[in-house]
């Protein structure tokens, strides 16, 4: 092995003891919390998620469709369950398709973050505290039409509408959102 190698290699195990170095004592201190509850005789609790169930995203559905169909535009609407992942979608007949993709992101956009993703957007703009934010999670979608849906108070998931105008998306998103309250 020559010179430049073994000094690479040496590199390599270094940088991975310190990794695993790292691991360790973010485990110890993740493990903190959890080790006094032991002692105090508590356990942990897991966290409650409430998610859209299959009914109340189709109902978001036929309320942005019904909405489309008022003021006569062609969309395509994506319902996120409340882990941002695909539960419900609608292509209206002639809808773009390159909006297919946009509607997804908007819905897992204003799922991911938990507001409104035209308000991500005032928040992305050069200058602003999340510059260059829709470069991350596999490309987000930062202008209106994703908007979180909640049920009691709690988000349950998100919806996002694609194929008009950025207003005109907006509008239609509003509507189906509100089909849940």
């Amino acid at each position: 092995m020559n010179r430049t190698r073994r000094i690479w290699a040496l590199g390599m195990i270094a940088v991975g003891m310190g990794l695993i170095g790292l691991q360790t004592a973010r485990t110890r201190a993740a493990d903190e919390p959890a080790a006094q509850k032991a002692a105090d005789n508590q356990s942990p609790q897991p966290l409650t998620v409430t998610d859209i169930s299959a009914d109340q995203a189709d109902a978001v559905i036929a309320a942005a469709l019904k909405k489309c169909q008022e003021i006569n535009v062609k969309q395509n609407i994506a319902v996120v369950d409340a882990g941002g992942n695909l539960k419900a979608f609608h292509r209206m007949d002639g809808a773009w398709l390159g909006s297919i993709d946009i509607a997804i992101k908007k819905a897992k956009t204003a799922r991911y973050f938990d507001m409104p993703t035209g308000e991500i957007g005032k928040l992305s703009q050069p200058g602003g505290p999340l510059y260059q934010i829709e470069v991350s999670n596999g490309g987000l979608i930062t202008f209106p039409g994703g908007l979180p849906i909640k049920a009691g108070g709690q988000i349950i998931g998100a919806i996002g509408v694609s194929g008009s105008t950025v207003q005109n998306d907006h509008t239609c998103a509003e509507a189906g959102a509100a089909a849940i309250k």
